[in-house]
Parts: structure tokens; C-alpha cells; sequence
């Protein structure tokens, strides 16, 4: 590619408007009164500092719902149209076997737990799809919004009360430090693309949501799945050799571009955004103006201009995280290549390299959202071939990192996917064909009676098993946990009781959360 001599664009990364509202920056381009004010209360009634064992927590959610059979869940006895096509591998819990193509986590299960009979108990019509499921999920919460449907739930809709993500209440509750200069929740690495049911705020208001990150170089597959370059698209054709994926003319997609998964740097607003040098001049220029104000500030308020000078610091350092360099979390160049090949070349691996950056930064929470678990057709080609090795190895990765560098005590890694698969393998109907004319192969259905949770660090006992299935792994056999009990969890791993409260706009008290902790992961 040809450069041109003088100025590089991204060298000067453009941030925009929006992106300066998340990130706390508007008051980098001058604040009204009003503003002010709110920063200022909110400074002044940030919730109290907790006294818990997890610091952070990495939160890796399996967009689509993987299958309990072909994961944590193996039935080897049931009848093939139950069990499906896979072997067993045994664990180091005695007796537990995980599917055959998770051989690294079998060999690392006493570093982690899993919960087998989490499920949904809202309405059956609910329970089984996408929209309403993410919401379950990400809110922690175990019915919908009143007046809200499958359909409406994924749109904006005037009146509705949303109860927040557990992302913006760990935001609200366990705050990073003022120092940390990072948001509390960041989402990647396709981020800013992802829009989801229960992702957002709810009642506790804007400053408490997430910032998504686009961090994943462009793939260009149809209905995309998997982990560039080991992506995939389920529409892929099975027997034509000449339809395979790359930039022929043949091709069934071109993936050209994430053949190469390397993430850049945030590109915090590159539409009609504002030159970062002209940013921070003027940053320089608003610094000086507020500390002439702060001396005309009668006595009483020197805490909240201090509490506002932090909020301001924090934005400026967001806005840096655009550029390469030893402090930057989001630049992987810094890791050695022993590290980036323990997690893998690939787009999770990562993005959970990337996470654990953030977690080291002082970021609460991150999550990670792996595409591609919707497995209805060719599940067993797929998870196979693409997302079980995908995610064996970076997540082997992420525990051993964790492990060697004293952080997974203090760091809870959760992951899950809003739902699980049907126990009965699907048939593909007479029309059930890919592009290229070929049958499709059967997968599995949605299912939300029963899903399995990984849990791992951050004050959980290792090594358990915990809940039973009956025989075909369709509904639980023993203790069933639903998300609210999953955001119960959660909290209490970082120290937040089951009295907490918060306060919407109108000053009535809500329960931070209503759920039960599943203690036998304590």
C-alpha cells in the first residue's frame, strides 16, 4: 500500500461526540451548569467502598446459546438422537466427563466449577428465544419488563422499566478506583456492534452503562460464527471444495480480511469526531479555567471540585487508550509471543488477553462476547471444527495466565450463554439447504429449561460439579438456579449484600439484587 509522506490520520484519532458522553469527556469540550451539578452529586453520592475477594470479573458470554450435550453436559448412555456425535473425555472430579473436544479444560476442571441446571422460569413463549433471554440473562433478573413481548423487548419503547444489566450494577456498586481512569464495564471485542436486550443502565440512569469497544478486524461471513480467522458461517457448504471461504470468485464468503485477527487500537468516534491534539489542548486550556474557579469556591466544596478534577482525569486517560504505548491495556504488542500463543491467534483469544489487561488496569468488569453458538444446522460439523478447539485453548489460556500471575482469586471468570439446546437432536426439513443446493446437517433447537454456567476464581471452590440433569440433559434432576441467582453470585463475590439498595430518578429503592447465592460454589 502506498503512504503518503507527512501526516499518518491515526495519529490523531478522532473522538466523537457520543463517545465523549460515555466515557465522562464532555466537560473536556466545556459543561453547562446543569452538568456540572449532576457530576458533582454524583460524585458526592458514590455508593460506599466493599470489602470483597473478587476485584473484577471477566464475563465471556456465548452469543446464541451453546448445547449442554457438546460442552459441560455429556450423556453418553442416551440414545443417539439424544446423545449426539461426540465421545466423553473424563475431568479431574471424579466421575465428571466433558465433551471430547474440550481436552484442555478436562485436564484443568480443578480450576473451576461448573453449574449444570441453570434455567429460565419465565413463560414458555419467553424461555426459548433470543431477545427475551438476553434480557433474562444480562439483567439477572427472571421475568420481562411489564407490557414487554419477544418483539418489543429488543426495541426502545417509551415507559418501559428496565432493571439494569448486572455490568451497570456492578458499575453503581463496586466502582473502580478514581485513579484507575478506565469505565467501569467495557464490552468487546465487537462491542459498539452488539446491541442486546439488558445490556443497558435500566433505572439506575446513563452514567452507569457500558462503553462497547471495536476492537476485531471486519469478517465478512454470512451469518458469522467462531473466532477469526477460525470463523466460519453456518451456512457454509458442506461437500463443494471449489465453495470454500477466502477471495476467490467462487467463494462462498471473503474473509480476506480477518485471515489476519490482529485488533487495533479503540477508534473512539472516527465520524465527525475532534482531532485528539485539538482535544487535549483545549483539555489544558478548561484545566486552567476550573482552577481559577475552584479558588473563588467558598469553603465546603474543595471535596467535589477534587471528585470532579478525577472525573475529568479519567476521561482524558480513556481518550489516550487510542494510542500505542506501555500504559495502553488494549495494545497487545506489549504482551511477549510466549503469552499471545498461550491464548491463541485468534479473535478470542485475544480478546481475553485483553480483558485481562483491563482487569490489571482496574476495569470491574469485562465482557467478551463469542459469536456463533446458534448451532440449528450443522452443530456437529461446527463445534468440531470451529467452536469448541476455538475456545478449549484461549480459555485453558486465560486460567493458566491468571493462575501463574496471582489474579484469579481476585478476578471471577463467568461464562454462559442465554440459553442452552434442546435435548432431542433436530431433523432439517426437506428445504433445509445451503446455497449451494446441499442438505443442511441437524444441530439443536433453543432451549432455556436448563443451561450450564462456568464459574472459575474470585472466591469460587474449584473442581465442583454442581446441580444434576435428568437422563437426557433436558431439565434439571436436583437444585436449579435461575440468573437472578447467577447476579446473586456474582455480587456476593464482590462483597455487595442482599441489603444494598440503589434509588431510581424518582428516589423509590430497589434491592441491588433479589436472588439467591448458589453456595455450593462457596
Amino acid at each position: 500500500m502506498v503512504r503518503r509522506t507527512g501526516c499518518d490520520p491515526s495519529d490523531h484519532p478522532l473522538l466523537g461526540r457520543r463517545d465523549l458522553l460515555q466515557v465522562g469527556g464532555v466537560g473536556l469540550l466545556g459543561l453547562g451548569l446543569p452538568d456540572l451539578l449532576r457530576l458533582e452529586a454524583q460524585a458526592v453520592d458514590a455508593p460506599p467502598r466493599r470489602l470483597g475477594t473478587a476485584k473484577s470479573v471477566i464475563f465471556i458470554f456465548q452469543s446464541g446459546g451453546p448445547s449442554q450435550h457438546e460442552t459441560w453436559d455429556p450423556k453418553p448412555e442416551a440414545p443417539d438422537t439424544i446423545r449426539g456425535e461426540y465421545g466423553v473425555t473424563r475431568t479431574r472430579v471424579p466421575g465428571e466427563l466433558f465433551c471430547e473436544y474440550l481436552p484442555r479444560l478436562a485436564s484443568r476442571s480443578d480450576k473451576f466449577s461448573i453449574v449444570r441446571t441453570m434455567h429460565h422460569v419465565a413463560g414458555r413463549q419467553f424461555r426459548n428465544e433470543h431477545s427475551s433471554c438476553h434480557y433474562l440473562l444480562h439483567t439477572g433478573t427472571t421475568t420481562l419488563p411489564v407490557g414487554d413481548t419477544n418483539a418489543s423487548i429488543s426495541r426502545t419503547r417509551p415507559g418501559r422499566i428496565a432493571w439494569p444489566s448486572m455490568g451497570s450494577m456492578i458499575a453503581y456498586a463496586a466502582p473502580p478506583d478514581p485513579g484507575v481512569g478506565l469505565p467501569a464495564v467495557i464490552e468487546l471485542p465487537r462491542g459498539d456492534r452488539m446491541k442486546y436486550p439488558g445490556r443497558g443502565p435500566g433505572l439506575l440512569g446513563p452514567q452507569y452503562d457500558r462503553l462497547g469497544v471495536d476492537l476485531a478486524a471486519k469478517c465478512n461471513a454470512k451469518d458469522a460464527g467462531g473466532s477469526c480467522p477460525n470463523c466460519y458461517s453456518h451456512d457454509d457448504p458442506n461437500l463443494d471444495p471449489e465453495r470454500v471461504p477466502g477471495p476467490g470468485s467462487k467463494a462462498w464468503w471473503d474473509n480476506s480480511s480477518c485471515r489476519d485477527p490482529v485488533f487495533h487500537l479503540p477508534r473512539l468516534g472516527q465520524a465527525n469526531g475532534v482531532p485528539l491534539p485539538q482535544l487535549e489542548n483545549r483539555a489544558a486550556l478548561l484545566g486552567q479555567l476550573e482552577s481559577l474557579r475552584r479558588g473563588l469556591d467558598t469553603p465546603g466544596r474543595g471535596d467535589r471540585a477534587a471528585a470532579w478534577d478525577v472525573y475529568r482525569r479519567q476521561a482524558m486517560r480513556f481518550v489516550l487508550a487510542s494510542r500505542p504505548g506501555k500504559q495502553n491495556p488494549f495494545d497487545l504488542d506489549q504482551e511477549p509471543d510466549s503469552v499471545r500463543d498461550l491464548y491463541g491467534r485468534e479473535e478470542w483469544g485475544q480478546g481475553f488477553l485483553v480483558a485481562r489487561r483491563l482487569v490489571e488496569a482496574g476495569v470491574r468488569m469485562v465482557q467478551i462476547n463469542l459469536r456463533g453458538w446458534d448451532t440449528h444446522q450443522n452443530a456437529f460439523r461446527d463445534l468440531k471444527g470451529k467452536l469448541l478447539p476455538s475456545i478449549d485453548h484461549c480459555l485453558a489460556g486465560l486460567l493458566d495466565d491468571l493462575s501463574d500471575r496471582g489474579l484469579l482469586d481476585e478476578t471471577l471468570v463467568v461464562m454462559c450463554g442465554e440459553m442452552g439446546r434442546t435435548p432431542r437432536i433436530s431433523p432439517i426439513s426437506a428445504k433445509g439447504k445451503n446455497a449451494s443446493g446441499e442438505p443442511f446437517t441437524p444441530g439443536r433447537h433453543h432451549w432455556g429449561d436448563v443451561f450450564p454456567c462456568f464459574f472459575a476464581g474470585g472466591g469460587i471452590q474449584p473442581g465442583r460439579i454442581v446441580g444434576r440433569t435428568d437422563a437426557h440433559a433436558g431439565v434439571p434432576a436436583s437444585d436449579a438456579y435461575t440468573p437472578e441467582d447467577l447476579a446473586a453470585t456474582l455480587f456476593h463475590c464482590f462483597g455487595v449484600g442482599p441489603d444494598r439498595t440503589f434509588h431510581d430518578a424518582a428516589s423509590r429503592p430497589y434491592r441491588v439484587y433479589r436472588g439467591k447465592v448458589i453456595d455450593a460454589l462457596l
